[in-house]
């Protein structure tokens, strides 16, 4: 009996992509839509922008799935193919960096982030003021960070993957990975000292 194709696993809907098949590269699609425009958005800090690019990453997906080989997950694949299209972007121009700091957040979030865990629910209304100027602060310490701390931040806190995964993605060894995501989190505590009672531990 055949598998659903709604059901099969990412490896074989990019095969039958690569075969030109429409309705596996919708199923795809729906699977990583969200996260990769997620993962733009946070980087390039521009809807519109990522919006173009967005749509260009899964344009790509569908003209290489026959070059696919499998040497790494389709979601390291498809995650490369955007990191890789947001470095050409920031090469020829310069991004502006005056939008809103809540454009990150809304229907297209996969939920609750690091910033978005920064205020509880039901908190009085001085707590609920330190939360939003908390969540201000740090939105603006993650986008100062480096470009190559912030991606990992991003992957490793926003999207939650596998530091082997996302040093599969960025192309550098695990543990440099992981020394980039340690000096983040150094400079993210060193920007929000001040809200130290404030923000709770990641486990």
């Amino acid at each position: 009996m055949t598998e659903p194709l709604d059901s099969a696993p990412d490896e074989a809907l990019v095969a039958r992509i690569g075969a030109r098949d429409a309705r596996a590269f919708e199923i795809l699609m729906s699977r990583y839509r969200r996260s990769v425009f997620n993962f733009i958005l946070r980087s390039v800090r521009d809807r519109e922008l990522a919006a173009e690019l967005h749509q260009e990453v899964f344009l790509r997906v569908a003209q290489r799935a026959a070059e696919f080989q499998g040497e790494a997950k389709v979601s390291t694949w498809i995650f490369t193919i955007a990191r890789n299209l947001c470095i050409d972007t920031s090469r020829k121009m310069a991004f502006r960096r005056h939008r809103s700091l809540d454009e990150t957040s809304g229907e297209d979030a996969d939920g609750p982030s690091l910033v978005e865990r920064t205020a509880g629910a039901g908190a009085g209304v001085e707590r609920q003021a330190i939360g939003s100027e908390l969540r201000r602060r740090l939105l603006e310490a993650i986008d100062a960070l480096p470009p190559e701390q912030r991606e990992v931040f991003l992957m490793r806190e926003v999207h939650d993957m596998p530091f082997r995964d996302i040093a599969a993605v960025v192309g550098a060894p695990e543990n440099t990975v992981k020394s980039r995501m340690r000096y983040a989190l150094e400079r993210l505590q060193r920007a929000l000292a001040e809200f130290e009672d404030y923000v709770p531990e990641r486990t």
